[in-house]
């Protein structure tokens, strides 16, 4: 029977963790929607709150967890110095909001429930937030399991999912994508777009606002 590879063990790793990944997932996602509730509660008819939990599949993870190594590939020499584990998004909870204002709200209702996880901010090149995010532990049943959660902009956050099948995991033939200096300038332009319609919209619901009251 030929040696199992590096990656044949980490895809063994994940089906054994993949039920405390999945308690994680649920119990990560239950606590958000219950810290949130409140707001959700006071919210108009426009504005929308929206609340997923995912697991990262094995082909992911493991994939994942390779792009981090030096030269993107495992040191068949040493494979007890890898686990799946070492990555801290196997289990994410995203929250969306709409409109933008609504996101600093969350996030400081979120950090006094979770004040020790740590704050990674996601930026775009011009260093303007895209997402709060932090990690930390959710899970109980294994102490070494690090999960994430992002707060952002619900256009944002559909823009992404887009994005992350078309650009940040795409087909092998278009591979290289990502890193066309072109198609960063376009996303910059989409990110843009979509923070200057919220800012407007808001704006414009503003001045709706005031306007019954000058009559």
């Amino acid at each position: 029977m030929p040696d199992r590879t590096i990656e044949d063990l980490l895809r063994e790793e994940y089906f054994e963790l993949l039920p405390d990944l999945t308690k994680a997932a649920e119990q990560l996602e239950a606590e958000i929607r219950f810290h949130t509730l409140p707001i959700s509660r006071r919210l108009a008819k426009h504005e929308q709150i929206r609340v997923r939990s995912r697991i990262k599949s094995c082909d992911s993870a493991v994939g994942s967890l390779r792009r981090r190594q030096e030269g993107q590939t495992f040191d068949s020499e040493t494979p007890g110095a890898y686990s799946l584990s070492q990555l801290r998004d196997l289990v994410g909870v995203r929250v969306l909001a709409f409109p933008r204002s609504r996101l600093a709200e969350i996030d400081e209702t979120l950090r006094k429930h979770f004040p020790l996880w740590a704050p990674d901010p996601v930026v775009d090149e011009s260093g303007n937030l895209l997402a709060y995010k932090y990690y930390g532990r959710a899970s109980e049943a294994n102490e070494n399991l690090a999960c994430e959660y992002q707060i952002a902009s619900m256009l944002t956050g559909l823009f992404w999912e887009v994005e992350h099948a078309t650009i940040y995991k795409p087909a092998p033939e278009l591979k290289g994508i990502a890193d066309s200096l072109e198609m960063k300038e376009q996303t910059e332009s989409v990110y843009a777009a979509l923070r200057g319609f919220e800012a407007e919209f808001e704006r414009q619901l503003l001045s709706a606002n005031q306007e019954p009251s000058q009559k």
